[in-house]
């Protein structure tokens, strides 16, 4: 049985490209283990080595986040890669759980072994439903720091809060379950949550602060959403994500 509509709401036109805020970018491809061909966007900037491989949520395209990848590359002056999960955008194939794991794997194992980025200078940026595979990556193999904004537990946790028909086969094969995955990261983690986050409760991303055992910071974006952290967070939003990421870069020089 298939979650599109119930868990994942892909796009396929994408409405806004890194050129509409004025950026350079390349428009990336490449091939996950089952042979599916993914879409992404490299937006390089000049005179670092640091990489930010960005994990987006569940509904809509990398088109969506055009604008917060344009502040963000800006603010922060990283490298930005973010990539669309099969169906979604340009991407290929069929939106599937399992799907989405060897998206993610295929992201990472691009920049590793295609682009020559190290592991140290890559910062994983995880929000809402990327939260869980950026923790899976991370917790699995080598990257400089996580970032996770609107985390959630587990699939299962959010399931039953909205009353969502568990199928057993779903549910526990392949299951999202960051609540584990995040005891076995061992590189610093930055949480950040909207107070007002109404979609996935701030009590998540504080039960998952709570278990990790890994360097860790907590950033509440007091009077935002689940949509709006780095437009009401604004200076400050960003001013916290820089001193993650060079806490993350001082660590490993």
């Amino acid at each position: 049985m298939s979650e599109k509509g119930i868990v994942f709401f892909p796009e396929k036109t994408i409405l806004e490209t890194p050129a509409d805020y004025e950026l350079d970018y390349e428009d990336v491809y490449f091939t996950t283990s089952d042979g599916v061909k993914l879409h992404g966007w490299w937006v390089p900037y000049s005179e670092t080595r640091t990489t930010v491989l960005w994990f987006h949520g569940n509904a809509g395209n990398i088109g969506d986040r055009a604008h917060n990848v344009s502040v963000m590359h800006k603010k922060l002056r990283v490298n930005v890669f973010i990539f669309d999960y099969r169906e979604y955008g340009k991407s290929e194939g069929t939106i599937s759980r399992a799907g989405t794991f060897k998206d993610s794997q295929a992201a990472y194992f691009h920049l590793i072994e295609t682009m020559g980025i190290l592991p140290r200078d890559l910062i994983l940026f995880g929000r809402s439903l990327g939260s869980a595979l950026a923790t899976y990556i991370a917790s699995r193999y080598s990257c400089g720091g996580l970032i996770l904004e609107a985390a959630f537990t587990s699939s299962m946790d959010m399931m039953k809060m909205y009353s969502l028909p568990i199928h057993s086969k779903l549910s526990l094969k392949d299951a999202y379950n960051t609540i584990e995955w995040i005891r076995n990261v061992t590189v610093p983690v930055l949480f950040v949550h909207g107070q007002y986050d109404y979609t996935i409760p701030v009590g998540m991303s504080e039960k998952l602060y709570s278990l990790t055992k890994a360097r860790k910071y907590y950033y509440l974006v007091r009077g935002a959403g689940h949509n709006d952290t780095y437009i009401i967070g604004g200076d400050e939003y960003f001013s916290k994500l820089s001193e993650f990421v060079n806490v993350c870069c001082s660590r490993i020089e």
